[in-house]
């Protein structure tokens, strides 16, 4: 049969468009390869991988070379799934870091077409690999960003403690925890005492700083992962301390009672004495279903209420 329009190619013209079809291909950041699926060895892999790896492609002879060049994290997963993926005759990518030649790692990510035949049996497995270090770079300084956002939105901005939204959030959190494990939950409500005066006669420059010295003292007398010292509101603190019966909260309480006074802030306008003081109420709960957490935190602030009325610099702890 003469070769026409619609005659079949010659061997020359075949060979002369995989030529061209390999040059495309080798021209390509992508890179190309071929894996043979009964001897697990590389029929091809593109040129390109010396530029981006620093591997040879005469270096990548089998399947263990790809999965031994491959960070220790990496390796089982990727392979486990790809593994599974190909004998189910699913095409698949899988993203991973790929060790260079000189130790160092590459984000890769693999893209894979199972071929098979008329049977359904796998043949062979044809695949690019990408480069994607700098689209996880990316990824990675968004991820940043948004959890310094989140942590933003979780901190009082002035003294660095948490803030109200967060003392919410864990507050149910820890509520429910102790209610489902039966354990104590502690909450002290700090008030200091004369702010409005101590603002008026010193600024508000210096009442921040006031508000900051406050918070680091009380920070300073936590110490589990779990306590929390928040910024309720204003010149208000609370302390939430998970697991923490009443003799413990009341030490806590009174030391943090103590060692604001021991700052020995200058507060001339104070009726309670010459320095900064603090006044706090102080409750502890074992919560039941019978429980209700807004009525505890209103309890709570109660104690915090009569500890003001009765002359403030004291503490009250609910009965």
């Amino acid at each position: 049969m003469s070769e026409g329009a619609g005659g079949p190619m010659s061997k020359s013209s075949r060979f002369v468009d995989g030529s061209i079809y390999k040059t495309l291909l080798e021209s390509t950041k992508a890179i190309p390869w071929k894996i043979d699926w009964a001897t697990s060895t590389f029929a091809y892999i593109g040129p390109q991988i010396e530029d981006l790896l620093g591997w040879t492609p005469e270096s990548w002879e089998t399947v263990q070379d790809w999965a031994s060049r491959m960070h220790p994290d990496d390796q089982k997963w990727v392979v486990d799934f790809c593994v599974a993926q190909s004998k189910a005759g699913v095409d698949h990518e899988a993203d991973y870091r790929a060790m260079t030649k000189d130790g160092k790692y590459i984000w890769i990510r693999d893209v894979v077409h199972v071929v098979r035949d008329d049977a359904g049996n796998v043949l062979s497995l044809i695949g690019f690999m990408f480069d994607i270090s700098e689209r996880k770079r990316t990824e990675e300084q968004l991820l940043k960003l948004q959890r310094e956002l989140e942590d933003l939105s979780y901190r009082d901005g002035l003294t660095n403690v948490a803030n109200r939204r967060h003392f919410d959030s864990q507050f149910e959190i820890e509520w429910k925890s102790a209610r489902r494990n039966k354990v104590p939950l502690s909450l002290a409500l700090i008030d200091i005492d004369f702010f409005k005066q101590y603002n008026d006669t010193y600024g508000h420059v210096r009442g921040d700083e006031c508000l900051k010295r406050v918070a680091a003292t009380l920070v300073g007398r936590v110490s589990r992962p779990r306590d929390m010292v928040a910024r309720f509101g204003g010149e208000e603190f609370a302390l939430l301390l998970p697991e923490t019966d009443a003799p413990g909260a009341l030490h806590i309480a009174t030391a943090c009672l103590e060692s604001i006074s021991g700052e020995k802030i200058t507060h001339d306008r104070s009726e309670a004495a010459p320095v900064v003081t603090i006044s706090v109420g102080v409750g502890t709960v074992v919560p039941s279903s019978d429980d209700d957490p807004t009525r505890f935190l209103d309890e709570v602030d109660q104690c915090l209420y009569r500890a003001k009325q009765s002359g403030r610099n004291r503490l009250i702890a609910r009965k």
